[in-house]
């Protein structure tokens, strides 16, 4: 087993531009810094505006791509850098986990209700436990989420 903890959110009732900001602030609030990997720079540049606005009242402190460094508490990538030294790794919209070494969680964030994400999550979830990971599944509710796997 490796030590890094896999986690997979299934979400079903929200989209990923209402839970990111939701998981990325329960990093920071462990003392954590998180790492955002998505599978394109225009999804990148997307997920930038929207932490700098997605409430009034606050925002998420990040940088994105190459202007992401060791002292940004969230950062955006779509390769496999980590150059905040992040422990937390966030894969959204089935970017890769690559190598896992150095963070003490991945969290798989995928879309329940589009089949493509459907399959590349399960496929993630083959690989990760066939590569010896200890992967938890949570699924969305009415009540929050639920620890499912």
């Amino acid at each position: 087993m490796t030590s890094c903890e896999v986690w997979f959110y299934h979400l079903e009732r929200q989209g990923l531009d209402q839970v990111l900001p939701t998981l990325l602030e329960r990093t920071l609030q462990k003392g954590w810094k998180a790492l955002v990997r998505a599978p394109s720079g225009d999804r990148v540049d997307h997920l930038d505006g929207w932490l700098w606005s997605y409430r009034d009242d606050s925002f998420l402190p990040h940088a994105a791509g190459a202007q992401a460094g060791p002292a940004d508490p969230v950062a955006l990538v779509a390769d496999d850098a980590n150059p905040n030294h992040a422990e937390a790794l966030f894969l959204v919209d089935g970017a890769e986990p690559g190598v896992l070494d150095g963070y003490e969680r991945c969290s798989v964030i995928f879309d329940g209700r589009d089949e493509v994400a459907l399959q590349v999550a399960r496929a993630q979830w083959r690989q990760l436990k066939d590569a010896g990971f200890s992967a938890v599944y949570w699924r969305q509710s009415e009540r929050g989420w639920e620890k499912a796997a």
